[in-house]
């Protein structure tokens, strides 16, 4: 996805621009993408960057008026209007209101300048007043950046890819990540994936100066929020209406167009609901099925319309399973791994999201945010498919998961849930275009924390948020049932969509292993039309069974695969033969196996 990489030597003249240029040209995923560098010789900077073309940081790199305090920058920052006025009233030229002025308002604020950005973000400055250079991210560690530090300098960037191109010795897994990558998704703890590639922690400003060495620290607490005491929930609502709009008008800003994907859940709804004032052209959009119009379709068609809203649906299509071998080794290569190979249809879709607009909103993380959903925990499993001397990496996973779930519920999910966990598919998606949501807003989250207890889990105040903005919209239900007042059509209702929702999970990533031989036995009734695709567009434990074994096979019986020495290459023949052949489900199992085997193929193979 777009971002910054590069090297600090601290040593005058020092520098490798064969490396650097190596280092930026792994990150350009696309061919719109624009990209450049800068070297400042006298303090060993090397530093690049890849962005959208006409994206808020498509300006880098931005200079102060006098030259002495450069900025990169990469993600938005969401800020209120007066920010601007500010800055122009105290004298400061810059172009529109992309990342140009940011480079001011550190000259204005100092190092007080990273509290108050607001967004998905890294950055680099340059300050050559002081000369000193200031790497950093935003509190939440979405804005990602690795790095790895060794006598010939300080190596960084937002993909680890980068780092593995020119430091060779990086390329090989770290098998505690790899532990907790198959038993939680995601590696914890600010590790990434590749032994001596550490995440710098959510919140970071490390402050680089020759006579001083590196200075690491956070410009963010989250004690600041855990210790606001919790409001009256009248207090609570009247302030989260207000500031929820806020937030809302604050991401629809900008020079770019922005697009809605819709779904028909209530946190798209609640966007759709409180509009900024005036007119606003909102194109909005759901990804479709192969089986029908699932759900979200359905409902979102008539969200937009409510809304006065023009709507498309960006259909399935059968050529995904032609491209799926390609979009897969995509998905895990953009993301460093951590993406599983599901995201190929997410890559598929985005890219035909773009067509529409090239920011994209979206309800992502209103659920966690406002109602406190954790969204991945730690699996208790032990799969016969590990090799014995890899299972206490899985141990120790859980531990460390559990040890880390030991935290205010709020604290976890915007500063761990948020960065180790919702990245892979936010990278993922920012790499074909721009991604926002409101609900990461910094007043937002800043508010959630003071949730009255009854409150924080509770969709009644999502409910009656929908209703203040919008009457219209609580007049028919959500996907998982009714919004307004229900009755006992209503409760039918809401038991029927609960239903199928489940159905269509025991059906696919849920069927259990005795009932996946009897569905294999009634191939010829198909089945998977009566179940499938009332609430999801995608089907795997079907695709891999059907249109996709081939690839499955090609890729997880390869003896290169069977002999890693995590896996234990006997059962996991035994698996991936039984999944194909309808014996047996091994959709999660084989999404993960797929995974870790194209990130050997994708990032630590290739020279």
């Amino acid at each position: 996805m777009p971002g910054i990489t590069g090297i600090i030597t601290g040593a005058p003249g020092q520098g490798d621009p064969v490396a650097l240029k190596k280092m930026v040209a792994c990150m350009i995923h696309d061919r719109a993408y624009v990209s450049g560098t800068y070297r400042n010789e006298r303090l060993g900077l090397s530093v690049g960057w890849t962005s959208h073309a006409g994206s808020f940081a498509d300006c880098m790199p931005v200079w102060n008026e006098n030259k002495d305090v450069c900025l990169l920058f990469t993600g938005e920052h969401f800020a209120d209007p007066s920010e601007i006025a500010r800055l122009r009233a105290a004298g400061h030229v810059f172009h529109g209101d992309g990342a140009s002025r940011l480079v001011h308002l550190y000259e204005e604020y100092g190092m007080k300048f990273f509290e108050l950005l607001n967004g998905s973000f890294s950055g680099l400055l340059v300050d050559l007043r002081e000369d000193k250079i200031i790497l950093f991210n935003d509190r939440y560690g979405l804005g990602r950046i690795y790095y790895y530090q060794c006598d010939e300098g300080f190596y960084f960037a937002t993909e680890a890819k980068a780092l593995l191109r020119v430091l060779p010795q990086l390329r090989q897994l770290d098998m505690q990540s790899l532990g907790e990558f198959f038993a939680c998704g995601c590696a914890l703890q600010n590790r990434s994936l590749f032994s001596g590639v550490s995440l710098l922690p959510c919140g970071s400003v490390w402050t680089f100066h020759a006579r001083q060495g590196i200075q690491k620290k956070s410009y963010f607490d989250p004690a600041i929020w855990e210790n606001q005491g919790p409001l009256a929930p009248e207090q609570y609502y009247d302030k989260l209406k207000d500031t929820f709009h806020s937030a809302l008008s604050r991401h629809l800003t900008g020079e770019q167009r922005v697009g809605m994907s819709l779904t028909g859940g209530l946190d798209s709804r609640m966007i759709m609901a409180w509009p900024p004032p005036g007119k606003v052209h909102l194109p909005c959009y759901t990804f479709g099925g192969p089986f029908r119009e699932c759900a979200d379709v359905k409902i979102a068609r008539r969200v937009a319309a409510v809304a006065h809203q023009e709507f498309q649906v960006i259909p399935f299509s059968p050529d995904l399973f032609a491209e799926f071998p390609s979009l897969a080794s995509r998905s895990v290569y953009i993301t460093d791994g951590a993406m599983d190979v599901s995201g190929a249809v997410g890559l598929y879709v985005n890219r035909l999201a773009r067509e529409i607009a090239p920011v994209r909103l979206t309800g992502n993380y209103g659920s966690e945010i406002l109602r406190g959903a954790v969204a991945f925990k730690a699996s208790a499993s032990t799969s016969p498919m590990f090799d014995a001397q890899f299972l206490p990496h899985l141990q120790n996973a859980r531990a460390t998961y559990a040890y880390e779930a030991n935290v205010a519920p709020m604290s976890f999910i915007a500063f761990k849930q948020v960065p180790w966990h919702h990245f892979a598919r936010f990278a993922l998606e920012q790499s074909v275009l721009t991604i926002r949501s409101p609900y990461l807003d910094n007043a937002l989250v800043a508010l959630a924390y003071q949730a009255p207890a009854d409150l924080a889990v509770n969709q009644g105040v999502a409910r009656r948020l929908i209703a203040d903005g919008n009457p219209e919209l609580v007049k028919f239900p959500t996907d998982m049932g009714p919004l307004g007042r229900s009755g006992a059509l209503g409760r039918v209702r809401e038991m029927w969509q609960t239903f199928t929702f489940k159905s269509e999970y025991a059906y696919d990533y849920g069927m259990p292993q005795w009932l996946a031989k009897i569905d294999h036995n009634l191939a010829r009734l198909q089945l998977e039309r009566l179940f499938l695709g009332r609430h999801k567009f995608s089907h795997f434990r079907v695709w891999y069974r059907d249109a996709l074994a081939e690839y499955v096979q090609q890729v997880l019986l390869d003896p290169a695969t069977l002999a890693r020495p995590y896996l234990n290459g006997a059962t996991v023949r035994q698996m991936v033969q039984a999944h194909v052949q309808g014996r047996g489900n091994y959709t999660t199992e084989i999404h993960s196996l797929l995974t870790s085997e194209l990130i050997q193929r994708e990032l630590i193979a290739p020279a």
